[in-house]
């Protein structure tokens, strides 16, 4: 990583760590959320209610045109060519067969590539998102095996497919570290996340582990994993003049605009990039090398280019989850209480990149121990570049802690539910902070009720149907709640006669978990107007503001903006009424808007339809702009999403074989806005949390670099088969501080997953498996 955009990530961090000292200090009533969100005790409208996604219809029929499928005049399509080592450099190229090749366009290379600056490595700045701190095609180094180091322009995909098999790459390599035990040997560093250290200290917890009556002390491993959203990474982009013009597929719309900004020397309004519709992202639809190579490619051709990476491409060039070894100790008292605990170890990373797998992140909160000690270490090796992958940190992490637990339950004697409940902590047990909302005791003892939790065999393999051996296993999982700052919403109330339509605009990202049905939700709540009168603009970098949505913190993100933009609204509309109103002397803090019209908030009899207000006025209609607070409310309050989850399994005591049965997931997130996409969050979750139980791993060749199994057809992931019916239940119990009353959902559903299944299996076999996936040479 460079000196610069260290020093930078350093800086963030030293501003966050300042921030998290100071704002707890401060009184709860100068915090966002200091007065819930009148929202929160509405009970009638349609939130709480189960409503189709918006663009379902378009999705289902066709007509939601994705990032491949959009086009320009006069498009010409590219292909990329990888590298085949882990480091060294680009001897010689010979072009001269792709370029006669029919259909070419172009071959850009190194050689003839436009200068471009380096891409502002993600966290280095709140809108920088390059994935790497390495410049693009600006000389002939070489980092990664896969790393592009060709790009062919052609009239059609096929010839420039074509093309690139045509072009003959010689390279010096470079002596390079490409396995794990090498990387030890080279040094291990402490990690750093956002910034931050990952380590957490408090009391003794070797000495105490040292001395509790009852202890495990266990490694657990998980592989690399990598990203297989539906929809392979694409772009379609065009120079007009000195604009650049993005279609993309991007869960960071603004703040990708400006990364390319910054690379090719512009203001950020020359770039404009909408992402309307993204066919699945969960971390890895962001910046990455191939939208640099297109758009530079494009510059230098003066041609529109498409590139759509295929599946393998996107292996060589889209970061994944890297590997992590993990050591848990806990020690506990005889009646199951914990004394220490110790959760640290290693994770990878590379040369050029700032991201670990943060590992201890969930552990941070989980528990009640007097003795905790956390940290993550890093080696490096030469790698594709890692990224955010759902539940970063927390979805491994609740493997190996979580597997812990129920190690030391059957030490102890104690049921695995009753264990987990009875360390239940009445406070953040790293920051001290109170709790804004925690009510996982409730969603245990539902789900454990629900799921007949009461019928666990005791002792493992002590329950069999024919060949088939069943058990049953159970997790925490949790998620931080987040909310990150630069999101902004514009309302314009618009008049059609005595009618009234609304529509919001936020800088926001829809990859697919229904985020504009529940902006237009909110919406609809907070103006007092029906569902079908609001529309909801987003994806598209030209509208004001920034969201991301990452970290589960986009509904949070868009539910403040919205909240400060209607307060905007009411202070302008009571301008607008002047004199002659019924709400003429309120201030906007007496008023509500409710059926359409604003109403006095004790005295409903006061009231002035919108319309009533813009036809006085003159006006047809009323726009605002409003950013909402600073995200303060979660370092001032410790703000989590809890699950607990319980699995059933069968596993074939002749060939290892193991089926899930059943899957139950008891959520604790809030108010859920949406039942019915709630479900299917939370549901699609669990089926990747399954996934990395029992099948994902990306085998990595530790002899010269590459990926080898860059395939659906060799990286397996979850089919029809695999999968159980899954119920999901939730406490719904609003958290006061947040808005809405709601937490994040999106990678809740994840965490805790594959420690549920392996404790099953325990439960069915009695064979305990530390290391992920669970696969068949494992359990015979």
């Amino acid at each position: 990583m460079s000196i610069v955009d260290s020093a930078k990530q350093k800086m963030q961090g030293l501003v966050m760590g300042t921030l998290q000292k100071v704002v707890p200090l401060a009184p709860d009533r100068w915090m966002p959320g200091g007065t819930p969100d009148p929202l929160i005790a509405r009970k009638h409208g349609l939130i709480g209610k189960p409503v189709s996604r918006l663009d379902g219809n378009l999705k289902v029929t066709g007509g939601a045109a994705f990032a491949a499928e959009h086009r320009f005049d006069g498009m010409v399509y590219a292909a990329l060519a990888y590298s085949t080592i882990a480091r060294g450099r680009i001897a010689a190229i010979d072009t001269q067969a792709a370029e006669a090749a029919p259909g070419v366009v172009l071959v850009m290379t190194h050689r003839n590539a436009p200068r471009m600056a380096k891409a502002p490595m993600f966290g280095s700045s709140p809108s920088a998102v390059g994935p790497h701190d390495l410049a693009i095609f600006q000389d002939d180094r070489i980092h990664w095996n896969g790393q592009p180091v060709a790009c062919v322009l052609a009239e059609t995909q096929q010839q420039a497919d074509h093309a690139v098999a045509l072009l003959d790459v010689t390279y010096a390599a470079a002596p390079s570290t490409t396995d794990l035990a090498t990387a030890k040997a080279n040094g291990i560093e402490q990690a750093l996340f956002m910034g931050q250290p990952l380590r957490n200290a408090i009391g003794d917890a070797e000495g105490a582990l040292a001395k509790a009556a009852h202890r495990v002390d266990q490694r657990y491993r998980t592989p690399r994993h990598n990203h297989n959203p539906i929809e392979p990474h694409a772009a379609t982009l065009k120079w007009d003049g000195d604009r650049l013009i993005i279609r993309d597929a991007s869960q960071m719309v603004t703040q990708q605009a400006q990364t390319m900004a910054d690379v090719f020397g512009l203001k950020p309004d020359q770039v404009r990039l909408t992402s309307p519709y993204v066919g699945g992202g969960f971390g890895c639809k962001g910046l990455w090398d191939h939208q640099v190579i297109a758009a530079a490619a494009a510059r230098l051709s003066g041609r529109p280019v498409r590139i759509a990476l295929s599946r393998e491409g996107m292996y060589r060039t889209v970061g994944g989850r890297t590997l992590t070894e993990q050591r848990v100790a806990i020690g506990a008292s005889a009646d199951g209480r914990f004394e220490a605990l110790v959760h640290t170890g290693l994770s990878v990373m590379t040369p050029h990149n700032a991201m670990p797998e943060p590992f201890i992140l969930g552990t941070r909160s989980a528990y009640a121990v007097p003795n905790l000690l956390l940290q993550v270490d890093v080696a490096r090796m030469n790698m594709i570049a890692n990224t955010f992958m759902r539940a970063p940190g927390e979805a491994v992490g609740t493997f190996a802690l979580e597997s812990a637990i129920d190690e030391l339950a059957v030490d102890l004697g104690i049921d695995p539910v009753e264990l987990r409940i009875r360390n239940e902590p009445d406070k953040d047990p790293t920051s001290g902070l109170p709790f804004s909302s925690r009510h996982i005791v409730q969603a245990w003892r539902d789900g454990a009720q629900r799921f007949g939790w009461d019928a666990r065999p005791a002792a493992p393999g002590a329950r069999s149907e024919g060949e088939w051996q069943i058990g049953m296993g159970c997790a925490t999982g949790t998620y931080p709640y987040y909310r990150m700052p630069g999101a902004k919403a514009h309302i314009t109330l618009r008049r059609a006669g005595d009618d009234i339509y609304a529509k919001v605009e936020v800088a926001a990202a829809e990859m697919g978990m229904g985020t504009a049905t529940t902006t237009a939700i909110v919406v609809a709540e907070r103006l007092g107007l029906p569902l079908d009168h609001v529309e909801v603009g987003y994806g598209d970098s030209d509208i004001p503001g920034a969201i991301m949505a990452g970290g589960s913190q986009q509904t949070a993100a868009i539910g403040a903006a919205v909240m400060a933009a209607h307060a905007e609204l009411v202070t302008t509309l009571l301008k607008l009424a002047g004199n002659d109103s019924p709400l003429a002397g309120l201030s906007a803090d007496e008023v509500g808007s409710d059926g359409g019209a604003l109403a006095k908030l004790d005295d409903p009899t006061r009231r002035e339809s919108y319309a009533s207000i813009l036809a006085r006025a003159q006006r047809d209609s009323v726009s605002v702009t409003k950013a909402g607070s600073m995200p303060f409310e979660f370092m001032h309050w410790s703000m989590h999403s809890h699950s607990a989850l319980f699995c059933e399994v069968g596993v074939n005591r002749v060939t290892g074989e193991i089926r899930i049965r059943r899957f139950l997931g008891s959520f604790d997130c809030g108010r859920i806005l949406n039942p019915r996409t709630a479900a299917s969050q939370f549901k699609g979750g669990i089926i990747m949390g399954l996934g990395m139980a029992l099948m994902e791993e990306t085998h990595f060749d530790e002899r010269n670099g590459p990926i080898m199994n860059p395939s659906l057809a060799e990286y397996h992931i979850p089919v029809h088969l695999d999968v159980p019916e899954i119920d999901v239940i939730w406490t719904d119990i609003p958290d006061p501080h947040a808005p809405m009353g709601a937490h994040g959902i999106g990678e809740i559903g994840i965490t805790g997953v594959a420690a549920a299944v392996a404790n099953a299996v325990y439960n069915a076999t009695g064979t305990r498996v530390r290391d992920l996936p669970i696969t068949l040479d494992r359990l015979l």
